[in-house]
């Protein structure tokens, strides 16, 4: 457990948000948002986030978009993308550009998502 942690989910759907919550909730300190605006307000006021879990499809700003937005101002936060439409070339090209770590698939899958935070965790310990 390790609550210390502090996580972002940004989806703009609440359900998914309540959701990510109760699933992450009790073992990190979770913080959600509704879109790519809000979440880079929530990085601005929140210089310890470690991981950022960022949904693909949402209006205004796509999950790409914000996390290349971030990742310039937040260089050492690690990003992942949900998505329930597959592997998309703006995903892949991230990736390949350093700018997420890996692409995630909803519905989410709870050990799927805890991996994700392992490796971010051991790699920052490591290093």
């Amino acid at each position: 457990m390790n609550t210390s942690l502090k996580l972002l989910f940004v989806d703009d759907e609440p359900i998914n948000l309540m959701l990510f919550k109760t699933c992450f909730g009790e073992n990190y300190h979770v913080i959600t948002a509704e879109s790519g605006a809000e979440a880079l307000k929530v990085l601005a006021e929140n210089s310890d986030i470690s991981v950022v879990f960022t949904d693909m499809k949402m209006p205004w700003m796509s999950g790409v978009e914000f996390a290349r937005k971030a990742k310039l101002l937040y260089p050492r936060i690690s990003f992942y993308i949900l998505t329930g439409y597959g592997l998309s070339e703006p995903i892949q090209q991230a990736i390949d550009d350093g700018v997420l770590n890996r692409c995630l698939f909803k519905p989410f899958d709870i050990d799927e998502v805890e991996q994700a935070i392992a490796y971010v965790v051991n790699t920052k310990i490591s290093n």
